[in-house]
């Protein structure tokens, strides 16, 4: 395209929201014009569908659940009297809570004033309140918060050595829906032991549970006399909770605007709930993932913030729309292997790692680039004569824009005026709704995760077979076997048998003994026989 027609269709296709200093650029997608019209009709129908899911409607099918996330930050879109008012006493507990605890109201069991928050979560429950934390987040914060969001005990171990001698004004939130999770217990049961461990008692006064009334987790801390209990919702997914209790006790905890942040978030809501496509942003946003995944079959999405604080949106936007749009099957049954991937980091780094595969190597993507038009809230030092550090990230943002553009590579481009509560709030607005219109577009259920269920049903497989593993191995003591005689004796997979026995070698040396040969099948473990001297000092 000649200059002149590329500023034509940038003036075309760009859409702003001049009050909110929000707007969408597609006009660097490939897409004809008569693309947009020939979707009128499957944009119409997803409209419909918002609008169903919005009035309360069984949208997840499989649980035979609403899906409510939009009422979060609008109560009054709720169908029933008592959804909005249990929502709003929700996020009134909430923000009393953490103004009692910044006030010093509320305080640990040695009556410290807390100063840290260690937040327990996984996925949703941990991805929402990190992106949070680190994009508003300030030094003059009146609390710090830190995340445990996965098993890992290395993990813990950091987080935790970065809370050595702070335990005593440490608020431990534990966020888990169903309360069953396995990652957030595990961590809830190793910051406990290293509470007892630092002489903290009763360490209960230092817990927050968010989860689901009467779920295990609710149970336990209802048991143990936590501090607090606040309720996620049955109808708010994992990956939309980060404006429910599970993403706003944290928040508000740290000292950041909740008030904005929802607000930002139910004006993008209004504005994106608009009939005319061209006017919407989260419908034109989606059409531009259906062009690039159904018509050109660019199933990846590079995600290009050019902002430090926005490092984490790609790690947010991986599970909102993977885990979303990841499906096999659509609606009607039919195989269709949907989903998009996405990556990123952060402009300028991605100068220097990717976007030469960008530029030159295998055309399978579209771009997405997040501009913040305010690079600084102070006067920022020159680098060059009239050119800042922030000058340089803009040139970065465009000159890439450009060159992606020449080599016929896709992109879009959001931006925003400034970073700040609201307009996060907006940008999570603005996917949670892409999301619902692509899943509507290609006619898949957006809001369940059979996969990730299979995946934790599997693991639990590995674990019971652990368990055989070291029954078998005790009971045979000081014998060494190669994995698939103990495979055969259980019942299990070799293979499988191989890795977990590797895995306890290396774990519990102590006790079971590994022997390499030229080949997996020819490497022996066995059960230590404990010594005499060890003997004597056992009895």
């Amino acid at each position: 395209m000649s200059a002149m027609s590329l500023w034509t269709r940038f003036q075309e296709y760009f859409l702003r929201y001049e009050d909110s200093g929000f707007s969408l650029d597609i006009s660097r997608m490939g897409f004809s014009e008569d693309f947009l019209p020939s979707m009128q009709s499957r944009a119409k129908q997803a409209l419909l569908s918002m609008e169903e899911l919005e009035r309360g409607n069984i949208a997840n099918q499989d649980e035979n659940r609403m899906v409510g996330h939009y009422w979060l930050r609008d109560p009054g879109l709720a169908p029933t009297a008592e959804l909005r008012m249990g929502i709003a006493n929700a996020l009134d507990t909430v923000l009393k809570f953490s103004a009692d605890v910044h006030l010093g109201t509320v305080r640990g069991v040695t009556g410290k004033k807390f100063t840290d928050v260690l937040s327990i979560g996984i996925g949703g429950s941990a991805l929402g309140p990190q992106l949070v934390s680190d994009a508003l987040g300030n030094a003059q914060d009146p609390l710090s918060v830190h995340f445990l969001d996965n098993t890992d005990p290395d993990g813990f171990a950091r987080v935790l050595a970065k809370l050595s001698g702070k335990l005593d004004a440490t608020l431990v939130v534990v966020i888990s829906k169903s309360g069953n999770t396995k990652e957030p217990h595990n961590g809830l049961l190793t910051v406990q032991h290293a509470f007892k461990q630092a002489g903290i008692s009763p360490f209960n006064k230092h817990f927050v549970a968010v989860t689901e009334v009467d779920s295990t987790l609710d149970s336990i801390a209802r048991a143990e006399g936590w501090l607090r209990r606040f309720p996620i919702h049955s109808w708010v997914g994992g990956r939309t909770s980060v404006m429910s209790a599970g993403g706003l006790v944290p928040m508000s905890l740290q000292g950041l605007d909740v008030a904005s942040f929802l607000r930002g978030a139910r004006t993008m809501d209004m504005r994106t709930r608009h009939s005319d496509l061209r006017k919407n942003a989260a419908l034109l946003l989606a059409l531009m993932w259906y062009y690039a995944r159904e018509k050109r079959g660019k199933g990846d999405m590079v995600i290009l913030p050019y902002k430090d604080r926005l490092l984490l949106l790609s790690r947010y936007l991986q599970q909102l729309i993977m885990e979303s749009l990841g499906k096999e099957r659509d609606l009607d049954g039919g195989l269709v292997h949907q989903g998009i991937s996405v990556y990123g980091n952060k402009g300028s780094t991605d100068q220097h790692t990717y976007v030469q595969q960008l530029l030159d190597g295998v055309d399978n993507f579209f771009v997405t680039f997040i501009e913040v038009r305010q690079v600084a809230s102070f006067q920022e030092l020159e680098v060059e004569p009239g050119i800042t550090s922030g000058d340089y990230l803009q040139g970065f943002l465009r000159g890439t824009r450009s060159a992606l553009c020449e080599k016929g590579r896709d992109s879009l481009t959001i931006s925003i005026n400034q970073l700040n509560a609201s307009s996060l709030g907006a940008l999570i607005a603005l996917y949670e709704r892409a999301v619902g219109f692509y899943g509507s577009l290609t006619h898949i259920n957006a809001y369940h995760q059979p996969g990730v269920e299979a995946g934790k049903r599997a693991a639990f497989h590995v674990l019971e077979l652990q368990k055989k593993i070291l029954t078998f191995l005790q009971t045979h003591s000081g014998l060494p076997m190669n994995a698939e005689k103990i495979a055969q004796n259980i019942g299990g997979d070799a293979e499988e048998t191989f890795h977990i026995l590797q895995h306890l070698a290396a774990n519990r040396s102590a006790n079971i003994s590994h022997s390499l040969g030229q080949q997996p099948s020819e490497d022996h473990f066995s059960w230590k026989c404990p010594s005499t001297l060890e003997k004597r000092t056992q009895e």
